[in-house]
């Protein structure tokens, strides 16, 4: 079974970007964990900045992937196109955020992907992965 977990923009900088939202881990050795935590399901990663490359990726993996973990980042509250790829697609894709986004500025309150996603994990830190992981494996 094939699993990507796919993270936008400046999330290449978690570790050091606004620890004490995001903590202090990278997600390099966080997905070295999810790896050795689920040895019979392939696990890949993908992370970028550019909103075209995301939505590639989604069409690259989107027929023929078990399941896509994706952190939009920012563009969770801005990006039509993201939407309309996820809604273009087959594969299932569960929405995942660091933080709860819920508790923070009232703008990223909205998901515009939301609603064509499985689901949404808010809140629990880099465990919010791991939760999705879960979903799509049951």
């Amino acid at each position: 079974m094939k699993i990507i977990i796919i993270n936008g923009p400046n999330l290449n900088l978690l570790g050091t970007r606004e620890t004490s939202v995001y903590g202090d881990q990278n997600f390099e050795s966080y997905f070295a964990k999810l790896k050795s935590l689920y040895p019979k399901t392939e696990l890949e990663y993908y992370q970028s900045n550019i909103e075209g490359e995301l939505i590639n990726k989604l069409h690259e993996t989107g027929f023929s992937y078990a399941g896509i973990v994706f952190n939009a980042g920012g563009y969770t509250h801005t990006s039509v196109a993201l939407a309309d790829a996820i809604s273009a697609i087959k594969t299932p894709v569960v929405e995942v955020h660091i933080s709860n986004i819920f508790s923070r500025e009232e703008f990223r309150h909205h998901s515009l992907i939301a609603s064509k996603c499985k689901g949404r994990i808010s809140g629990f830190g880099l465990d919010s992965y791991r939760l999705a992981l879960e979903s799509l494996l049951h």
